[in-house]
């Protein structure tokens, strides 16, 4: 098979050339590496975020390398500004091809030591504000899909963010961990619900990653060391290591996945690093 060949079936499989990609949480450490890689994919970008000094520099970026991206306010813990952001992106582009959900919050705090006001946060950021803008995205494709015909409908794909905290808990991350916990149930959910319009949800789910917001953490001697000895590869995990399974999720290449947990996190919930024998 010549070169040429191998790079048509490539592309025919990964692209995301003139998909419409709504992205919440775009303008953040993970976001904002898988934004700019959509974009150079072909992809048409609207991010979605609560950060308006991040999302412009994002957008700059986005805009200078030569890709379409579209900039909007964004609050998950206010309905109305999730109904405003998916009716604006379907007036400007008729459609949504992809939504990517990875906007979120974390705050480490004992359980003893928390508040209300912590957990309606971070479950409302995590959880709540997924829920509704996930729903208000299939309610409107399925109101577009009902209009086109066979052939022509769109299949929508729904990238949620979870985590390592879905399967495996740390001390201080109990609101977190449940919040993620919820996602996984969600995801599934979306799956089991939602096949029958050709929509399909699966959640990215990260390992232990380093950005600046956790730098702290991995500058500090016993959590790195902690951490690394749990990771197989004995390595954090960086936001451009989680490009590769958010194309597979966004692309037609996984047409028919759904429902899964796609987890990124260098061997750390395969058991971490072997023992020394």
């Amino acid at each position: 098979m010549n070169k040429e060949r191998i790079n048509q079936t490539l592309n025919n499989l990964f692209s995301l050339e003139d998909k419409v990609i709504l992205m919440t949480g775009g303008a953040g450490a993970i976001g904002s590496e898988i934004a700019k890689c959509y974009a150079n994919l072909g992809a048409k970008v609207i991010i979605a975020d609560v950060n308006k000094d991040s999302m412009n520099e994002v957008g700059d970026e986005i805009r200078k390398d030569g890709g379409e991206v579209t900039l909007m306010n964004l609050n998950l813990l206010e309905e109305d500004s999730i109904n405003e952001v998916v009716e604006n992106t379907i007036e400007k582009y008729g459609k949504i091809d992809v939504l990517a959900n990875i906007a979120g919050m974390n705050k480490r705090v004992l359980m003893t030591n928390g508040s209300e006001e912590t957990f309606d946060r971070i479950i409302g950021v995590n959880l709540k504000g997924v829920y509704l803008i996930s729903i208000k995205v299939a309610k409107e494709m399925i109101k577009i899909n009902e209009t086109l015909p066979e052939g022509k409908k769109i299949h929508l794909s729904i990238m949620n963010v979870a985590s390592y905290n879905s399967v495996m808990m740390l001390g201080g991350n109990s609101v977190y961990g449940m919040s993620k916990s919820g996602i996984a149930a969600l995801t599934r959910s979306q799956a089991i619900e939602w096949a029958k319009y050709g929509f399909r949800s699966n959640a990215l789910t990260p390992g232990h990653i380093s950005t600046k917001l956790t730098a702290q953490l991995w500058d500090d001697p016993y959590y790195s060391k902690y951490m690394l000895d749990r990771i197989a590869m004995a390595r954090p995990g960086y936001p451009s290591d989680m490009l590769g399974m958010s194309v597979l999720i966004a692309s037609d290449a996984s047409a028919y996945m759904s429902g899964q947990l796609c987890i990124v996190d260098g061997g750390c919930l395969a058991g971490g690093q072997p023992w020394e024998i």
